[in-house]
């Protein structure tokens, strides 16, 4: 049934999967209304692994999802397949005028080794609303790097009954987005290098002849890619004849004059391999410079390709050329007159912009109860913003229409991913959300109480977790008051989704609740679409129904424009995390005190680089610690991205592998025609 016709998937829609009774009248109101492709389906207890279910239900080609709920175009969708594919641009441009409708961000509580289920609760909102409640919806979710996959964390499709589907897909290659942001990252990083080594072994002169040759009629013609470097030297005028250039002004053109220890540009690969954290570049014998007398090579480092500042700009750009002006303002390292030197004045923008526009439209696929997704960047949160892109968010909010819901998630807690929603993502796309949704778990409540004994990889659960003990609930929920709080400071209503597990009690549900109200929340709902699918979380999408319905009153915590650097990251840190004061290095004062003094800099939103794990600069440190302070040792600008990156600590921008990782269960079925995917989970 996975991979038949749309018409034999049609028809394995039987009351078998909708109940033994047939359709329930809530059900029909969504056959009628919200998402006609819809497909609840039928749980099976113990709930069976992720890939079993995804394997197990029968779905609509994708193509089908989308063209049916959504009246989308023929020309509009570009399959990839029969199950995934892409959502042209041009679907917004037809559709621009036509009213948004509700938006809510999912985020949660700091994550713990214990999981909240972030992902699963945005996937099973989508399907309570579009597959049980008769609504309009679109899931806009994160894809996910295959580094964790094939590692220790696993997949990121959501989970149990509330999954992204096909899973496989989902999790591995999907269109092709994570390998184009690879080939131009690493494409950049090959043309700094070997700008060195061509201005380290020849002369601005020499330079000038290869860079701008003479035509066989003697004349010169500078590549359309070369005018931005023109126009920053301010020889704008004389691009369109380059004998005008004085030899000073050949040199100045020419010569780059980089500083290697100012590079910062790493080569990336979309895999977890801690050996490549510190590596030498430029051993081999054709990069000796009998110029200078000296190989030139360098100390470098690789990185985690969904950590590139071009993945951070492909999630923030709003169409093609904003991507391009974006990539153009990449910067890569400096000249040895202190001169930041980007994309631009490599001349390789372009390249850049037509390596990354294929994966500029957002990628289509559906949950598990065929309500329609797009999946769409993946940036991380604790070195970048963290959240889906704006494309993504921008045409889904047109798709569903003035009473239809999007339901975007962001990054970790909503102290990473969700404070930089607010003010890094919403402000560059103008949206304003109408809810946002804090997950959180008992378990991992427990943990942030700061009482229960520590959680270690691969050994069981000690009591504490297991069995009822509602007074470390109480105190772990200092945590999720935090969260709520921040919400609110933004001035939107707060939806805290309590992700039931098998060992939860009643009593553990009850003091949540009481404590998420009298804190500000808008509700505190238990959900078990992990295991029931949708259907487990109908009276959670109830709950973000109202709230979206009395409305919010969003406003950003800083001025990004206005306010300076030093009060943004005050604001963020005394409003956002708790702590009282901040502590600069040498170090970051001075890179400070500089770009105060460019007000394009200055005027750039904050992220925060820290751990995912604590309010504080300290991963230990978990509950809600108050009146600490945090420790800014670095600061540098993703010019491309917009804006100012505040790190507090060191962050591994590659991750290693485990004794045993993921990659030990993955294999292929030869019993099955054909071969299908076993053991991702």
């Amino acid at each position: 049934q996975r991979f038949a016709p749309a018409a034999a998937a049609a028809a394995a829609i039987s009351p078998a999967l909708l109940g033994a009774d047939g359709p329930r009248p809530s059900q029909c109101d969504w056959w009628r209304g919200g998402c006609p492709t819809a497909r609840p389906v039928k749980p099976k207890s113990p709930t069976p692994s992720d890939i079993e279910i995804s394997q197990s239900v029968p779905l609509t080609p994708v193509k089908q999802v989308f063209q049916r709920t959504f009246g989308l175009k023929d020309d509009e969708l570009f399959p990839f397949g029969p199950y995934k594919g892409k959502l042209s641009l041009q679907a917004y441009d037809r559709l621009q005028d036509k009213p948004d409708g509700h938006y809510v961000v999912v985020c949660g509580i700091n994550p713990t080794p214990l999981g909240e289920g972030k992902s699963t609760t945005t996937v099973g909102l989508s399907q309570a609303l579009g597959a049980h409640l008769g609504q309009k919806v679109l899931t806009c979710i994160r894809q996910p790097s295959m580094g964790p996959t094939f590692g220790i964390k696993g997949g990121a499709a959501g989970g149990g009954y509330s999954q992204c589907v096909p899973m496989e897909e989902f999790n591995l290659h999907m269109t092709g987005d994570i390998h184009a942001i690879t080939a131009a990252h690493n494409l950049f990083a090959a043309a700094i290098d070997t700008r060195y080594y061509h201005e380290n072994t020849s002369t601005a002169s020499g330079m000038w002849k290869r860079l701008v040759p003479q035509d066989k009629q003697g004349k010169r013609a500078f590549e359309p890619t070369m005018f931005a470097r023109l126009e920053k030297l301010g020889l704008g005028h004389k691009k369109h004849n380059p004998d005008l250039l004085t030899e000073e002004e050949i040199e100045r053109f020419c010569m780059l004059n980089i500083d290697p220890d100012t590079i910062t540009w790493k080569r990336v690969t979309d895999c977890n391999d801690k050996y490549l954290r510190q590596v030498e570049i430029g051993k081999s014998p054709s990069e000796f410079s009998k110029r200078q007398n000296q190989q030139l090579s360098r100390q470098s480092s690789f990185a985690i390709t969904v950590s590139s500042e071009i993945m951070a700009i492909l999630a923030l750009a709003t169409d093609v050329k904003d991507l391009r002006t974006r990539l153009g303002k990449m910067i890569c390292c400096y000249s040895k007159s202190g001169e930041p030197l980007t994309a631009d004045d490599f001349g390789i923008t372009g390249a850049l912009a037509v390596l990354m526009m294929d994966a500029l439209p957002p990628n289509t696929m559906q949950t598990l109860e065929g309500t329609p997704a797009l999946v769409h960047t993946g940036p991380f949160a604790n070195i970048a913003h963290g959240n889906s892109s704006i494309i993504a968010d921008k045409i889904g909010l047109k798709l569903v229409g003035k009473d239809g819901y999007v339901f975007t998630e962001a990054g970790f807690g909503a102290d990473m991913g969700g404070e930089k929603f607010f003010n890094i993502k919403s402000y560059y796309s103008g949206l304003k959300p109408d809810c946002a949704v804090i997950v959180c778990s008992i378990r991992a409540l427990k943990l942030h109480s700061c009482e229960a004994p520590k959680v270690v990889a691969g050994q069981a659960l000690s009591k504490e977790y297991t069995e009822e003990n509602t007074a470390l609930v109480e105190k772990g929920c200092a945590n999720l008051v935090a969260h709520i709080q921040n919400v609110r400071k933004h001035g939107v209503q707060a939806v805290v989704a309590i992700n039931r597990f098998g060992t939860d009690t009643d009593a553990e549900h009850e003091v949540v609740k009481r404590v998420a109200m009298e804190n500000g929340a808008h509700a505190a709902v238990v959900a078990e679409h992990f295991a029931k699918g949708g259907a487990g979380a109908v009276d959670l999408g109830k709950a973000v129904m109202g709230a979206c319905k009395q409305g919010s009153n969003f406003k950003p915590l800083y001025d990004a424009r206005n306010d300076s650097i030093k009060t943004k990251i005050l604001k963020i840190v005394q409003e956002v995390y708790g702590g009282s004061t901040v502590s600069y290095s040498d170090k970051a004062e001075k890179i400070i005190a500089k770009y105060e003094s460019d007000p394009d800099i200055r005027g750039l939103p904050i992220c925060m680089s820290k751990t995912q794990y604590s309010l504080t600069d300290d991963a230990k440190k978990l509950g809600a610690p108050k009146g600490f302070t945090i420790n800014v040792k670095d600061i540098y600008v993703s010019a491309g991205a917009g804006f100012l990156v505040v790190s507090l600590g060191d962050i591994n921008f590659i991750p290693g592998l485990p004794i045993k990782p993921a990659y030990y269960k993955i294999d292929l079925d030869f019993s099955a025609h054909p071969p299908r995917i076993t053991g991702l989970s």
